[in-house]
C-alpha cells in the first residue's frame, strides 16, 4: 500500500518539478534558430539594405563595416560585453565574474536553456546595435573611427543600458516593459545615429539627386531577410518555444506589414507615387516601432502600433531630412530612433488587458496598475536612455576624433568614394 501510495504521488506531481534545472530540448532548438536568423539580419541582411542604398563607390564600405563590427562585437562580448551587461552587479553596471564567459559550461543553464546559448543570442544584439548606426554616418567617415567608436560604444552605450533594462538593472526593476529592445537596441542605435550626423556634418552632396540609392534591388533583398529576421529578433526573446513566441511573431508582421502600407500610401498621396524604397522603410518602421511590445501586447494593438508607426516616422524622415536639414544617411534616427521611442510609449498602453478587442498580456510589476503608471515608467526609459546614449555618444566621438586624426576623409577622399580610398576595391567593374 505504502509503493502504491508513493507511485500514484509520483504520477500525480507535476513532472517540471523534477526537471526544472533540466535542460529544455524545444527550447533550445527553438533559440538556436532564432540566434541564427538575428544574425542574419545583419549579415546578409543589414548589410545589403544599407548597401545598396549608398551611392556604387561606397557599396563595399559600408559591407564590410558590417562584417567587421560582427566581428569586433563578438570578440567583445566574450572579453567583457556579456559580463558587464548580464552579471550580477550594481543596479546599473554588471559585474566581471562572466569575463571571457568564464563559468559558462555545456551544462550551465540560463532558465531552461544553455547559458551558452543565451549569451550567443544575446550576442547577435550585441552585433546588430551598433551596425544600426552606420546609417548615420555613411559614406563619410574614415574605416579606423568606425571601429574605435563602434568598440567602446558597445562597451560603455549598449552593455550598461542592456544591463539596466534585462541584466537585472534599474530600470528592469521599475518594471519597464522592453520584450526585445525598443530602448536597448533602436532607441540607442537612432540616438547615436543622430549625433554621429550632428558631429561630422552632411555630406558634400547632401540632398541633391546624386546621393540616391544607387541599387534599390539590392536593398529590397536585404529588406526582406530582415522582416523574416525579425521573427527570430522578437519571438526569440520569449527565450522559449511558447504562446508568448507565437505572439510575438504574430503582432511584429501585422505591425510591419501595416506600417508598410501606410508609408507607400502616403507617399502616394503626398507626392504622387508609392516607392520601394518608402514601402521597405515603412516596414522597417513597423518592426522597430512593435519591438518593444512584441511579447505585451495583442494582435489588435500591433495594428495600432503599425498604423502609428507608419505615420510619425514617415513625417520624422521629412522633419529630419527637408525641415532640420540633419544628414543622418539611411534614416536611422526617424526611423529606429523615432520608432523605438514609439513603440515602448505604446507597449505601456496596449499591454493594458483592460482595453477590450485591443487588451495585451498585463504588465510585468505587480505594483503597476494602470496605464498611466506604466506609461510614466516606460517614458522614464526613454528618456533616461536618450540623455546616456546622446551625452556618452558625442563624448566618444571627441575622443575617437583624437585617436584617429579627424572622424571624416576629406571633401576629395568623400568624392572619390571609400570602396577605393579604405579598401582599394569597388563593388563593380564595369
Amino acid at each position: 500500500m505504502k509503493s502504491l501510495s508513493l507511485l500514484t504521488l509520483f504520477l500525480l506531481f507535476p513532472l517540471s518539478s523534477f526537471a526544472a534545472d533540466e535542460i529544455n530540448a524545444a527550447n533550445t532548438a527553438w533559440i538556436l534558430t532564432a540566434t541564427a536568423l538575428v544574425l542574419f539580419m545583419t549579415l546578409p541582411g543589414l548589410a545589403l539594405f544599407y548597401g545598396g542604398l549608398v551611392r556604387s563607390k561606397n557599396v563595399l564600405s559600408i559591407l564590410i563595416q558590417c562584417f567587421a563590427i560582427a566581428g569586433l562585437a563578438s570578440i567583445l562580448w566574450l572579453l567583457i560585453g556579456y559580463s558587464l551587461a548580464f552579471d550580477a552587479g550594481s543596479p546599473y553596471i554588471g559585474g566581471l565574474s562572466k569575463v571571457l564567459f568564464n563559468g559558462i559550461g555545456e551544462d550551465t543553464l540560463q532558465g531552461d536553456i544553455p547559458e551558452s546559448l543565451f549569451a550567443l543570442f544575446q550576442m547577435t544584439f550585441a552585433i546588430i546595435t551598433p551596425a544600426l548606426i552606420i546609417g548615420g554616418f555613411a559614406e563619410r567617415i574614415k574605416f579606423s573611427s568606425v571601429l574605435w567608436f563602434s568598440s567602446l560604444w558597445l562597451l560603455l552605450v549598449y552593455a550598461p543600458i542592456t544591463h539596466w533594462v534585462w541584466g537585472g538593472g534599474w530600470l528592469g526593476e521599475m518594471g519597464l516593459l522592453d520584450f526585445a529592445g525598443g530602448t536597448v537596441v533602436h532607441i540607442t542605435a537612432g540616438v547615436a545615429a543622430l549625433v554621429a550626423a550632428l558631429v561630422l556634418g552632411p555630406r558634400k552632396n547632401f540632398g541633391k539627386a546624386a546621393s540616391t540609392p544607387h541599387n534599390m534591388t539590392m536593398s529590397i533583398m536585404g529588406a526582406g531577410m530582415l522582416w523574416v529576421g525579425w521573427f527570430g529578433f522578437n519571438g526569440g526573446s520569449a527565450l522559449a518555444a511558447n504562446g508568448d513566441a507565437a505572439m510575438a511573431m504574430l503582432v511584429t508582421h501585422i505591425s510591419a506589414a501595416t506600417a508598410a502600407m501606410v508609408w507607400m500610401f502616403m507617399e502616394w498621396v503626398k507626392f504622387g507615387k508609392p516607392t520601394a524604397l518608402g514601402t521597405v522603410t515603412g516596414m522597417v518602421a513597423g518592426l522597430g516601432t512593435i519591438t518593444p511590445a512584441s511579447g505585451f501586447v495583442g494582435p489588435a494593438g500591433a495594428l495600432v502600433i503599425g498604423l502609428a508607426a507608419g505615420f510619425v516616422c514617415f513625417n520624422a524622415t521629412i522633419i529630419v531630412k527637408q525641415k532640420l536639414k540633419i544628414d543622418d544617411s539611411l534614416d536611422v534616427f526617424p526611423v529606429h530612433g523615432i520608432g523605438g521611442i514609439l513603440g515602448t510609449l505604446l507597449a505601456g498602453v496596449f499591454a493594458s488587458t483592460q482595453l477590450g478587442i485591443f487588451s495585451g498580456q498585463g504588465f510585468l510589476n505587480e505594483n503597476i496598475t494602470s496605464i498611466g503608471q506604466q506609461v510614466s515608467v516606460q517614458f522614464i526609459g526613454v528618456v533616461a536612455t536618450i540623455a546616456y546614449t546622446a551625452i556618452v555618444t558625442y563624448i566618444l566621438f571627441k575622443l575617437v576624433s583624437l585617436i584617429t586624426g579627424g572622424l571624416r576623409v576629406s571633401a576629395d577622399e568623400e568624392s572619390q568614394g571609400l570602396d577605393i580610398l579604405d579598401h582599394e576595391e569597388r563593388g563593380y567593374d564595369m
